[in-house]
């Protein structure tokens, strides 16, 4: 780079970061929580095909549901070294009763998209979904890396009742349906800080939701091992919190 390029350089990052702060602060339809008692989800995001099996296995041995937020443009493929979904594991996934959420169809980054790109993405999303489960509605959202702007939060609050943000953190008090908290379980997780948020859920009636990528004993730096996540389901159960995918959550908080 020469010097303009350091300098534009700079400015993008301190711009995208300070577009990210008064984004997660933009908050107006902020509700409060009328929760009564805590509140966990587990839910995977893209979603890859070790989510829908080894996750899934270890969700079942626990007697729980959890949420896969669905991008079609990556079924069947290979990508970043890990095999994703096929429409047959969406199938099953919902058949075992776990809740699809929508990651939008192409994983596309919402601040540089437009008006119109992001709504035909939703909408071919939408009918990806529809062609494989029939008449059903995807309630719950995630933002693709966590990317969003005031813009197309506002935009995606409209489509979806509860959008799911990256940042960390328990939904409690007055909660942000359109940007909700999550706690990351990829690789590097530390269980010792999955406890303490937990314990802080416990204590103000809050909701955690857990995210992760692939589930298996190698993953990808966006996974975690199936002993991993089943290590943190005990620790939810050990303390008594009930497990509910996203959109059964929600409604705890908003509707006890």
């Amino acid at each position: 780079f020469d010097e303009g390029q350091r300098m534009n350089a700079i400015w993008d990052k301190a711009r995208s970061a300070f577009s990210e702060r008064l984004t997660r602060n933009w908050s107006p339809h902020a509700l409060p929580s009328r929760a009564t008692a805590p509140a966990v989800s587990f839910s995977f995001d893209d979603f890859p095909r070790s989510a829908a099996r080894e996750g899934a296995q270890v969700l079942r041995e626990f007697g729980v549901k959890g949420t896969y937020f669905v991008a079609g443009a990556r079924a069947g493929r290979h990508l970043d070294d890990v095999d994703q979904f096929t429409k047959d594991d969406v199938l099953a996934v919902a058949e075992a009763g776990h809740e699809i959420g929508c990651h939008t169809f192409g994983h596309i980054r919402l601040p540089t998209a437009t008006h119109a790109e992001i709504t035909d993405d939703l909408l071919r999303n939408q009918e990806f979904v529809q062609q494989i489960l029939g008449d059903y509605t995807m309630c719950s959202f995630a933002y693709p890396d966590g990317d969003v702007s005031i813009t197309s939060k506002a935009l995606v609050g409209r489509w979806f009742p509860i959008c799911r943000g990256i940042w960390g953190g328990v939904n409690h008090r007055r909660i942000d349906f359109m940007q909700l908290k999550a706690v990351s379980l990829e690789r590097d997780f530390d269980l010792e800080h999955v406890e303490r948020v937990l314990d802080e859920a416990k204590e103000t009636n809050g909701w955690v939701i857990f995210f992760t990528h692939d589930v298996a004993d190698k993953p990808s730096p966006y996974g975690c091992r199936p002993g991993e996540l089943a290590g943190v389901l005990q620790a939810v159960i050990e303390r008594g919190i009930e497990v509910l995918p996203v959109k059964n959550a929600a409604g705890k908080m908003r509707f006890p």
